[in-house]
């Protein structure tokens, strides 16, 4: 009985090693590296000056955006420069690349 414990061990040990090597060739791995750009979000306010051009994150959306700029308490994150203009934000379709 110890020995083939031994040997179920060792045989386990064995495909553990290896399993890495195998994670490396999945195919969506490389999928996730290589995600097509997202389109960008746009937004206007009457106290900024032109269009807010944001590209969205990997988790987030227009949507959430729009949101973090009209809630009043939000901080921390850098759209539309840097602004702290809480408020007032409306999604606009966003301006043809000259």
């Amino acid at each position: 009985c110890g020995t083939r414990a031994v040997g179920a061990l060792l045989l386990l040990g064995a495909s553990v090693s290896t399993a890495p090597a195998r994670l490396e060739a999945r195919p969506w791995m490389a999928a996730d590296a290589q995600e097509p750009p997202r389109a960008p979000c746009c937004f206007t306010n009457a106290a900024y000056s032109g269009t807010c051009e944001v590209t969205p994150a990997q988790d987030e959306t227009c949507a959430q955006i729009l949101d973090y700029l009209n809630n009043p308490m939000s901080q921390g994150k850098s759209y539309c420069g840097g602004t702290n203009i809480r408020g007032g934000w409306q999604s606009v379709a966003c301006p043809a690349p000259e």
